[in-house]
């Protein structure tokens, strides 16, 4: 998969980004990682090619909100494969019943 232009200036943004799941702990959403905050931006904020300004990368990622975020995680995973149909997830299922 090729890259995204922001990647070239994922460390100049990175303080935002802790800053944000900073923000995410104060509100009860301590299980978010910067990587699913990263590939939030890309597939929702920064969908085309182009490659963004440093100043449009930061007021993106500060303008994120919890439940917007939330939204995109509940829909990608539901995107995700059936864990349980896979045999560790089958054992694991039967292991909790």
């Amino acid at each position: 998969m090729e890259k995204h232009p922001a990647e070239l200036y994922r460390h100049h943004v990175r303080p935002f980004m802790k800053s944000k799941l900073e923000e995410f702990i104060v509100l009860g959403y301590d299980q978010v990682s910067e990587q699913e905050l990263w590939t939030y931006l890309l597939k929702k904020k920064w969908k085309t090619k182009e490659e963004p300004a440093i100043y449009q990368m930061a007021s993106d990622i500060m303008s994120v909100r919890a439940g917007e975020f939330m939204n995109f995680a509940a829909v990608e995973s539901y995107k995700a494969p059936n864990w349980f149909g896979s045999e560790e997830g089958a054992k694991m299922l039967e292991e909790l019943l």
